[in-house]
């Protein structure tokens, strides 16, 4: 019996999306880290979200809730593990009490002339657990509108 090692890949429990945004990686990092300014793009389209507390460092948690346009109420519970301002944050994203949903995002915000480009990536637990809340939730649809609403916030600062 001979025994192969095999890469652990993720690609079949991740969700990535990459944008380039028309503002500097410090301003990107700014509205991606600030409540003052998170609570005017977090979310798909006809999302508002109350943000309880956020405590963007180490260990700190950012708790919040998404608002969605049915009436329909969502607690999320983001706690960061790293934050190298202004080029990345690595949180766990979940609704908290042990979520079975629960799963790690990475957001790298990378220097592209005057402008940014960010990447975002998102790995489940399982492969099932991906699939549900893409199939569940419209996960893919929910970052590229996301994306869009922080485009169109940036545009106007």
């Amino acid at each position: 019996m001979s025994a192969t090692t095999t890469k652990n890949s993720t690609a079949d429990r991740e969700l990535v999306i990459t944008r380039i945004f028309n503002a500097p990686r410090k301003l990107v990092f700014e509205v991606f880290t600030d409540p003052k300014h998170v609570i005017h793009w977090w979310g798909p389209n006809g999302f508002t979200n109350t943000i309880h507390h956020m405590n963007v460092k180490p260990g700190g948690e950012w708790k919040l809730t998404m608002h969605g346009p049915d009436g329909t109420d969502y607690p999320n519970l983001i706690i960061y593990k790293e934050v190298i301002k202004p080029e990345r944050l690595v949180w766990t994203h979940g609704s908290g009490n042990d979520d079975p949903g629960q799963f790690e995002s990475t957001v790298i915000f990378e220097e592209e002339g005057k402008k940014t480009k960010l990447t975002m990536s998102m790995i489940f637990k399982t492969k099932e657990a991906k699939d549900f809340v893409v199939e569940k939730y419209g996960a893919l649809e929910g970052q590229k509108q996301t994306m869009d609403r922080l485009e169109d916030y940036l545009s106007k600062l």
